[in-house]
């Protein structure tokens, strides 16, 4: 197992039917995330599979179901399988998104927004403070993508996730498809959203396709997928993200329409075209 910080390099989303090429071909990757809650199981086939392949790279876990920005307590059981998980793997990141997904006994399959009020803060800073003491680590948290403001926000989401940051010590895993996709569709400004971004507290960045409709106006209305490649605007902001940051660890998500290993390692070499142009720019500067 690995336990160093992530590498600044390209990642994949680990995929079932991926396991046994990724086994015999040993890709160049820098690491590979899989969502939590798909490995909460005691054995079986994915956590034989899992633990060969962390033999060989570095685990990024990726949770969905936590509900951190929820009314609700967390769930304490929900909790102590993710420990068990974080104990049994020791990855080199954790990753939870600003979302609930919970109401009452029911879980819900969408990561739904929170409005950006002092209430919500403190509640927020209070769950993520309760993950980090029962994991015993600094976790990462995502920002949403959105398509719904709420009217009683009176906090701008960068100002939210960096209180958050400041507050809790927690890291902040940047979304750029999430940034284009927000931004979009509530008819704002991208650069100018990772310009104020806390870059300092980044330590993990995602990328991902999107899909594009139009909403009721006729304006475009764009959805976080991740069942297509990574969109042009997309690169381009994370381009411009990476200047800002520097290299950090980059993972690609395609969690729907999942295609052969190859079209994901074709993403992967424009990711590593992009962290290798921003070093060679700063070894020059």
């Amino acid at each position: 197992m690995f336990h160093d910080p992530l590498p600044a390099r390209p990642g994949l989303g680990l995929k079932p039917q991926h396991y046994a090429q990724i086994i015999a071909e040993k890709p160049d990757l820098g690491f590979f995330e899989v969502h939590a809650e798909n490995y909460m199981g005691e054995g079986g086939p994915p956590h034989r599979y899992l633990s060969a392949i962390c033999a060989d790279y570095p685990l990024s876990l990726h949770g969905v179901g936590l509900s951190i920005g929820g009314e609700a307590p967390l769930d304490r059981d929900h909790l102590k399988r993710l420990r068990a998980l974080v104990e049994r793997y020791q990855p080199a990141s954790f990753s939870e998104h600003l979302a609930w997904s919970s109401h009452d006994e029911g879980y819900l399959n969408d990561l739904l927004p929170v409005p950006y009020t002092p209430e919500t803060l403190e509640r927020v800073v209070a769950h993520v403070d309760e993950v980090q003491q029962a994991l015993g680590r600094r976790m990462l948290l995502e920002n949403p993508s959105t398509y719904v403001l709420f009217e009683e926000s009176t906090i701008e989401e960068v100002d939210f996730l960096a209180a958050i940051a400041d507050r809790t010590g927690c890291g902040l895993l940047l979304d750029v498809n999430n940034v284009m996709v927000s931004a979009v569709n509530h008819r704002l400004d991208p650069v100018a959203y990772i310009d104020r971004f806390p870059v300092h507290h980044v330590g993990e960045i995602h990328l991902a396709g999107y899909d594009e409709t139009t909403d009721d106006a006729g304006e475009r209305l764009l959805i976080d997928a991740h069942g297509s490649r990574v969109r042009p605007d997309v690169f381009a902001l994370y381009r411009h993200t990476i200047i800002r940051t520097g290299a950090l660890p980059t993972l690609v998500e395609w969690d729907n329409n999942v295609p052969a290993f190859d079209v994901l390692m074709d993403e992967v070499r424009l990711v590593d075209e992009v962290l290798d142009g921003t070093l060679n720019r700063r070894l020059a500067s």
